[in-house]
């Protein structure tokens, strides 16, 4: 029997063991069968083709492992490859009917919400190989349903831990539906348990309906030996507003695939990124707003760092559809380089297609200021601390612009932890 079909049928047996619902079999056998038809997606100065970047290894039970009990405070969803350690709602979530829980229980419970929005708008199944891959060999999840009317004070955390200890690849999917009037704050840290090599298709769909406001916040730093597809998709409808604030400190090579998909007038995405590239890593990251709706607003702020030889590139693409007037398109994406060996760049895009419209961009790739370097460590500091330091204020336009005090607090310890193992590499390789 070929390795196709041992997945294919590995994909039915676990669809059987799960009692998924008869609609979502069909869609998972209809993915599989369409998977290896479809092409790739290409992403301008990117290129990813020849990596592993297909699941082959993923419909497996993952490992038991203990709980980190640090994590399971307010509310929180604490998840390790397939399994859910802890899932806790405080009283408010409760008595507001917010919805939270594992993929699983939410094809068997939720079954008519995740057939209404599940890659049918931000995401479709059908888009490209990754996607079909992602839908035929999914394992794992996590949906998130705010009511109408429902506003939250405290924000919804959830701890995504790959578990790589068994070579086992990763396809893991968050649905986030934001209903009409919603407000809420969502903080998203994914990590990974062992180090084997592996890969990683990752979805989020953020649908944000009618005057809802998301503020979505995440940080990956999944490991050296993991190499990952990174897809966030937001779905705004009239004067629905998601500000993204995404931190890509992973170790292994990454594509980041980042759209806001802006549908209603008056639609409101921000989008705010800050990436570091160590060692011998490769990050391509392309982010996309495209402009449906009149007076829509699309923003993009992207700041990226890279040090040793590794490679960071930015896409930035601002794209106003036929129709959208009064729309408004605006990016900057700057790299800052710390080595000769090192690679980068920052590609503005801007897609116009209507009059009456405002629009802009910014780019730069450049290397460490050495006046500034030599200006620090005249002052006592060694070079390393210089270079932290000159980074730090760098990245302080995007991190400051982040609206929660405790995500920025998160990105920038997490920053500093991946700036010290970079910098020590480099020592190394010398």
């Amino acid at each position: 029997m070929s390795d196709l079909k041992v997945l294919e049928q590995s994909v039915i047996d676990f669809s059987n063991l799960k009692k998924e619902p008869g609609w979502f079999q069909k869609l998972r056998k209809a993915a599989f069968t369409k998977m290896t038809m479809l092409e790739l997606p290409s992403f301008e100065k990117i290129r990813y083709q020849r990596w592993p970047i297909i699941p082959k290894q993923t419909l497996l039970e993952s490992r038991k492992v203990e709980l980190d009990q640090k994590r399971a405070v307010g509310n929180t969803v604490v998840q390790v490859g397939s399994r859910t350690l802890s899932l806790k709602l405080t009283n408010e979530l409760k008595q507001k009917n917010v919805i939270i829980c594992d993929w699983e229980t939410a094809l068997i419970e939720h079954s008519d919400l995740i057939q209404k929005y599940f890659m049918t708008k931000a995401v479709k199944w059908d888009a490209d190989r990754l996607t079909a891959a992602h839908l035929a060999q999914l394992t794992s999840g996590l949906f998130i349903y705010v009511p109408r009317n429902v506003e939250l004070d405290e924000p919804i955390t959830s701890y995504l831990t790959q578990d790589a200890r068994d070579g086992q690849d990763y396809v893991h999917h968050v649905l986030i539906v934001a209903a009409e009037n919603s407000r809420f704050s969502y903080l998203e840290n994914r990590d990974t348990l062992g180090n084997e090599t592996t890969t990683a298709n990752i979805i989020v769909e953020v649908i944000a309906e009618q005057n809802s406001h998301v503020k979505f916040a995440g940080v990956d730093q999944l490991g050296e030996t993991t190499t990952a597809y990174i897809n966030r998709r937001g779905y705004l409808l009239d004067n629905a507003k998601i500000d993204w604030s995404i931190g890509l400190l992973n170790d292994g090579n990454i594509i980041g695939d980042f759209d806001s998909d802006l549908i209603g007038a008056g639609a409101h995405a921000d989008v705010k990124v800050v990436a570091i590239s160590t060692g011998n890593q490769i990050q391509g990251i392309d982010t996309r707003v495209t402009n449906y709706g009149k007076h829509s607003i699309g923003q993009i702020l992207q700041h990226g760092v890279i040090l040793s030889r590794s490679t960071l590139t930015f896409n930035g693409i601002g794209h106003i559809i036929k129709g959208a007037k009064g729309a408004n398109a605006q990016q900057e994406s700057r790299v800052l380089m710390l080595s000769t060996k090192a690679r980068g760049d920052a590609n503005p895009i801007l897609l116009i297609d209507e009059n009456d419209v405002q629009a802009g961009h910014a780019a730069s790739v450049g290397r460490v200021n050495q006046e500034q370097l030599y200006y620090l460590m005249s002052r006592g500091l060694h070079k390393e601390g210089a270079e932290r330091l000159v980074i730090r204020g760098f990245l302080g336009p995007v991190l400051t612009a982040i609206p929660a005090a405790d995500v920025r607090e998160r990105l920038i310890e997490t920053i500093e932890g991946k700036l010290i193992n970079g910098q020590k590499f480099e020592k190394v390789s010398r």
